[in-house]
């Protein structure tokens, strides 16, 4: 591959490059894919129950959930929780009404009479009056007095809310402590990623900037929960540097700071399919940091994720059994048949124009090839105004079709045709998934093999005043495992509850359960 910019960068830019561990081939194809721009998906229909989409009563659940009991008993099971996303969005409307600063008084909104009407009842309740009575103030009186200002400030700034990463917030309240979304990942694996030897293993991708107070937390977590005999096997990572994405002014030139530097940007969450990597892994199970249950709604979350996890095991048998038989290279046209009928009802697989012309070798070589890959198991919810990605049958270049969860961005909305598709969807994604990484020999895939490197996200974004044009890779459950072979569940709408504001905590799935 060319490089023609290597005569032009500056030994700041190759110094740059270095410490972020960079290569200028990485750099030219981050260029190059600003040239060209990044097509969009072909949507083909959405994904439908029974067209896409498994019915949970179309599942022999009590096999279903044997399955699963296999694989954690014998260790197989992690637990990946993205977990680097901060807090800040979480509290945006308290800190735009920060902003208005008026004798020491907030304009009412609705959102902030609801946040102040509803403070008893948020898990750092406690800490926060605490505070205040540290610097002199009785949040009762405050709140009476309507002096939202001094509440504010402790929460944000003094408690420091507004930067601390999700992770690390106090999410629920308990007879007698709180809990952040960390412990209650930790709770959850407790549950049913602890194999019979008594370990549960939990991953969490966090920012560089908070590792080391996550780690504290963690190690704080372990004394203070106690979940039968668990012993949790916890390790965290960070985003590499090497997974930013150069950015470039709107004439795709590299964007240069006031200081002449390149300037780089995180590359979105598709940029942890490096972590998912280099875990090794088995079978994964992926949930975000803020979709987490109390106590009181485990049992419905747990069930859920066994019958996932046991779907994607009972997959892998026979998907293992039939990659066996394939590579000994002698395979009758009656066992050929019964592998293409499976694959296609299990996995929706479909064949090449020209599958009845191939000779029995070609063909077993063929399905050897496309078997052999990651396998993951999505549950899918239906979709109430909700944002995420979606499940869609996708129109591929040499003409199959595959299952793919397909952003907004990624669709051309402009096509009255892709526009209708998108609407007449009724599932989507909540990054519920559970992933098998190891191939039937029982060795980790290589992961990067199966992106779709023509996916991913360019936006427009600023910096210093001036416009740039910003790059984010094939996300992890998008792009980043479009060629992974793909099965979608519908599970209740009741097993995802995110936190995305700081209000979605009054919800009565985030409350202590009423007293009878």
């Amino acid at each position: 591959m060319s490089r023609p910019l290597e005569t032009t960068l500056t030994a700041q830019d190759r110094r740059q490059l270095k410490e972020r561990g960079i290569s200028l081939r990485t750099l030219d194809h981050q260029l190059a894919t600003f040239q060209r721009g990044i097509p969009f998906a072909k949507l083909k229909r959405p994904c439908r129950l029974d067209d896409g989409i498994l019915p949970l009563g179309s599942l022999d659940l009590p096999a279903v959930i044997q399955d699963f009991e296999r694989a954690r008993a014998a260790g197989r099971i992690t637990k990946f929780v993205p977990a680097s996303g901060g807090g800040t969005r979480m509290f945006k409307s308290l800190e735009a009404a920060c902003l208005q600063r008026e004798t020491g008084r907030l304009t009412p909104t609705d959102q902030l009479k609801q946040f102040f009407s509803g403070l008893p009842k948020f898990a750092f309740y406690h800490d926060l009056k605490n505070t205040l009575l540290r610097q002199g103030h009785q949040l009762d009186q405050l709140i009476a007095e309507k002096k939202y200002q001094p509440v504010t400030d402790a929460l944000l700034n003094s408690l420091n809310y507004a930067k601390l990463p999700k992770g690390l917030i106090a999410f629920h309240r308990y007879a007698d402590t709180t809990r952040t979304p960390i412990e209650e990942h930790l709770v959850e694996a407790a549950d049913y990623v602890q194999d019979d030897k008594d370990r549960a293993r939990v991953h969490f991708t966090v920012s560089l900037d908070h590792q080391r107070a996550i780690q504290e937390h963690i190690e704080q977590a372990r004394q203070k929960l106690v979940q039968g005999a668990a012993t949790w096997i916890i390790d965290c990572s960070i985003q590499k540097p090497s997974t930013d994405t150069v950015a470039v002014t709107m004439d795709n030139r590299p964007f240069r700071d006031s200081h002449g530097n390149l300037l780089f940007r995180p590359g979105g969450h598709g940029a942890l399919l490096s972590n998912l990597h280099e875990l090794h892994g088995d079978v994964v199970f992926i949930k975000n940091i803020d979709n987490v249950m109390p106590d009181h709604l485990k049992e419905t979350s747990s069930k859920y994720q066994k019958i996932l996890g046991g779907l994607l095991v009972g997959l892998q048998d026979t998907l293992f059994s039939f990659l066996t038989r394939l590579e000994s290279g002698t395979v009758s046209s009656a066992t050929l048949e019964r592998i293409t009928e499976w694959t296609g009802h299990a996995l929706a697989m479909t064949l090449p124009d020209a599958w009845s012309t191939y000779a029995n070798a070609q063909k077993t070589q063929w399905l050897f090839k496309r078997l052999n890959r990651p396998i993951r198991v999505c549950g899918m919810v239906s979709n109430v105004n909700s944002p995420g990605g979606g499940p869609f049958w996708i129109q591929g270049e040499d003409g199959t079709t595959s299952l793919q969860i397909v952003e907004s961005s990624q669709v051309d909305l402009d096509s009255p045709t892709q526009r209708a598709i998108v609407t007449s969807s009724t599932h989507f994604n909540p990054v519920d998934l559970v992933c098998g990484v190891r191939d039937y020999r029982g060795n980790p895939f290589n992961l990067y093999h199966f992106v779709d490197s023509d996916t991913g996200f360019i936006a427009k974004k600023s910096y210093e005043g001036r416009e740039l044009k910003a790059l984010e890779l094939p996300g992890l459950w998008n792009g980043g495992m479009a060629k992974w072979h793909s099965v979608f569940v519908e599970v209740p709408r009741r097993t995802f509850n995110p936190v995305k504001t700081v209000l979605d905590l009054l919800l009565p799935e985030h409350q202590p359960p009423e007293r009878p």
